[in-house]
């Protein structure tokens, strides 16, 4: 009987050249619910990888003087790179897909083609606003104080020739499917669609841009590439072979099982994706789960904001196992949490050192002290009595017991984990692996109890007379610990080797259905006291590595940098004083005909008057960028003729050799403060 198919991807991330832990927390989340469906026995396909088209990457190549293809292909696949990343927090994914891989722009060509044949696609002029961070358009309406409601920063103004896509037909399917179906959770996240995007009336979506060529070139009209959330969108279809001939796995995985991703995107997976796969006439997947953002001092973390935090640091500080097992602990998934380095030290100390690793360093410890790491046979009893008593063992049946009855302990704990899979699996299915932690370490607190009412140490005083009844605690203490190590084993895969190991158990004990049965561990399994799993890390002490660390590394990634030598020479203060620096305000700013070089600037002076200053800054700054800002001029200075026209006076400037290129930054200062202050 062929097995359980299960397609679950992450988003495809623009390849950031700062990765901070907020990239991690999705694809960790993805990967312990893929890890869980594998445990289960299921055929499962996890696809993530990066979306690499676009303006802002076709900037950001410019602005690192390379091809967009070198500043991708650098930062996907080099050190400290999105697939580096993933290897260090264990990433399971079974595919990776680039978004300038051949096969795929060549479907992505064909889907677009096909979208506007249907009619569905047509062409027009864009004329509205335009987030480049976010590769967004928004129209005036959805501005929040006039700036992207996703990133919250500036938009720009965008007219040109474009390609459209006629949402707008599929707003009643979009809206019926968003309502009535489970399709997207949590439910909260149907909310904001429907009000924020459905009500207001769904507008047809620009699809292609002609003012930048970084992207997919729509093959039948030069000029325009495909709009990005189309290009990123369809990579979990072509990732299986859509309309290409790489791979052959669409008709047994698609339609998606679930997309997890960040509820930023949710808008882009919700609305436009199955309106765009409606058009196609392809199956929807079956779900969009949206979760939360991390937050840091009670924002989104972002590069652009300076508030990242560097997952190769907390990992190398604390071990990946601990730092994915945090992520999924701590924060309810699909609502916002608060990310801190604090909260991260003591959620390892609770959890792994006090609970998780106590439980196994005492018991293979005692095992070992009292019985030399092998307890005598059948101190286990029958596997069938074990299941039967766990059965029985429901709050009324232990409720009649006399209270203190050692048997009383063993009933609890051996009832409380026989059923533990029961109660994980169902969080699990819920997309909440918090819960099923919760569960998990609900048992893990009721065994450490449970060595504290049996009290080994005092039962080892007279083994003559309690050595069954010692072993027979020990070995309900290892085998809680298997039936955990295994439910466990999606979220810290690395440590549950380790955990297995010292408590013997062997690979059939490390199944899902092992986890749903008593007595599994031979009796007289091996044990041995291993490393300590999760040692308790001394707050203070880590706070302050980190600190280092981290200033470390942000002085690492500062650039190669050359200084011009200073002069030694010493001019007099007074010669000093008699240059003039004032504030100026940049009223107009335009490129000098017949001149490389050369900008024209107009500036504000603060004396009414306009002057002219004629700065050799053009190789680093476009005109209109420098329109409104404030700088820094000597004004004193004699007039001089370049090109034919005065220059009265001279902007200041800062400049440095980088990587053997010489780098120029105007001297910007506060735009309150007003034209013509003197600077001093």
């Amino acid at each position: 009987m062929d097995r359980k198919k299960f397609y679950i991807t992450t988003p495809i991330y623009y390849p950031s050249d700062k990765l901070h832990i907020g990239h991690t927390y999705c694809t960790v989340a993805t990967d312990a619910i893929a890890r869980y469906h594998r445990l289960k026995g299921e055929d499962v396909m996890f696809l993530t990888g990066t979306d690499e088209h676009g303006q802002k990457i076709e900037d950001k190549a410019k602005e690192a003087g390379v091809t967009p293809k070198e500043f991708v292909d650098r930062i996907v696949e080099g050190k400290g790179g999105v697939k580096d990343l993933w290897k260090l927090m264990n990433i399971s994914n079974d595919r990776f897909i680039r978004t300038t891989d051949d096969y795929h722009v060549a479907a992505i060509q064909k889907i677009f083609k096909k979208m506007y044949d249907n009619g569905d696609i047509y062409k027009g002029t864009y004329k509205g606003k335009y987030c480049k961070p976010c590769e967004s358009f928004w129209t005036e309406s959805q501005l929040k104080d006039g700036k992207c409601p996703d990133c919250g920063r500036e938009v720009q103004d965008a007219e040109e020739e474009a390609y459209f896509f006629r949402l707008s037909k599929y707003a009643d399917r979009i809206r019926d499917l968003l309502e009535n179906t489970d399709f997207l959770e949590p439910r909260s996240r149907v909310n904001e669609m429907v009000n924020n995007f459905i009500k207001p009336g769904l507008e047809d979506l620009c699809v292609s841009r002609t003012s930048f060529t970084w992207g997919v070139p729509v093959d039948f009209d030069p000029g325009h590439v495909v709009y990005v959330w189309v290009d990123a969108l369809f990579n979990y279809t072509t990732a299986l072979g859509f309309l290409n001939d790489r791979y052959d796995d669409y008709d047994r995985y698609w339609p998606a099982d679930v997309h997890i991703v960040g509820k930023e995107i949710v808008r882009f997976h919700s609305i436009i994706w199955p309106a765009m796969l409606m058009s196609m006439g392809m199956p929807l997947p079956k779900k969009v789960f949206g979760h939360g953002w991390l937050l840091l001092d009670g924002g989104k973390m972002s590069k652009s904001k300076g508030n990242v935090v560097d997952p190769y640091i907390l990992a190398e500080q604390f071990g990946v196992d601990a730092l994915r097992f945090f992520l999924m602990r701590t924060f309810p998934f699909g609502t916002d949490g608060n990310f801190s380095n604090e909260l991260l030290i003591q959620t390892i100390n609770t959890d792994l050192a006090n609970d998780l690793g106590n439980l196994v360093s005492r018991t293979t410890a005692m095992v070992g002290k009292y019985f030399g790491g092998r307890l005598p046979a059948g101190c286990g009893a029958a596997e069938a009595e074990l299941d039967t008593a766990a059965r029985a063992a429901g709050p009324d049946a232990i409720g009649v017991m006399a209270a203190g009855e050692p048997e009383k302990y063993d009933l609890e704990l051996i009832a409380l984990a026989a059923s533990l899979r029961g109660r994980y699996e169902e969080a699990m299915e819920q997309y909440a692996p918090h819960k099923a932690l919760d569960e998990v370490f609900h048992v893990i607190q009721r065994a450490n109890k449970y060595i504290d009412e049996n009290a080994p140490w005092a039962l080892a005083k007279d083994m003559e007379a309690n050595g069954a009844r010692l072993a027979h605690v020990m070995y309900n203490l290892l085998e809680t610990t298997r039936i955990c190590g295994v439910l466990l084993t999606p979220f810290m895969p690395g440590s549950m080797e380790k955990l297995f190991s010292q408590i013997g158990a062997g690979p059939e004990g490390r199944t899902w259905e092992a986890a749903a049965r008593w007595g599994v561990l031979p009796d007289t399994a091996v044990v041995t006291k291993g490393e300590n799993l999760f040692p308790r890390v001394d707050m203070d002490k880590a706070l302050a590595q980190l600190e280092a660390a981290e200033a470390e590394a942000r002085k690492a990634a500062l650039p190669e940098v050359e200084l011009e030598p200073q002069l030694t020479e010493q001019v007099p203060f007074d010669t000093f004083c008699q240059c003039d620096f004032r504030a100026v305000k940049v009223k107009n700013c335009e490129n000098v005909k017949k001149s490389n070089k050369l900008l024209r600037f107009t500036l504000d002076d603060g004396t009414g008057t306009d002057r002219q200053i004629l700065s050799g800054i053009a190789m680093y700054y476009k005109p209109e960028e420098l329109i409104g800002k404030t700088l820094v001029a000597i004004v004193n200075l004699p007039p001089r003729k370049m090109m034919g026209l005065e220059s009265c006076g001279m902007l200041i400037s800062a400049v440095h050799t980088e990587r053997g290129e010489e780098k120029l930054h105007l001297i910007m200062v506060d735009d309150e403060i007003p034209a013509g202050a003197k600077l001093c």
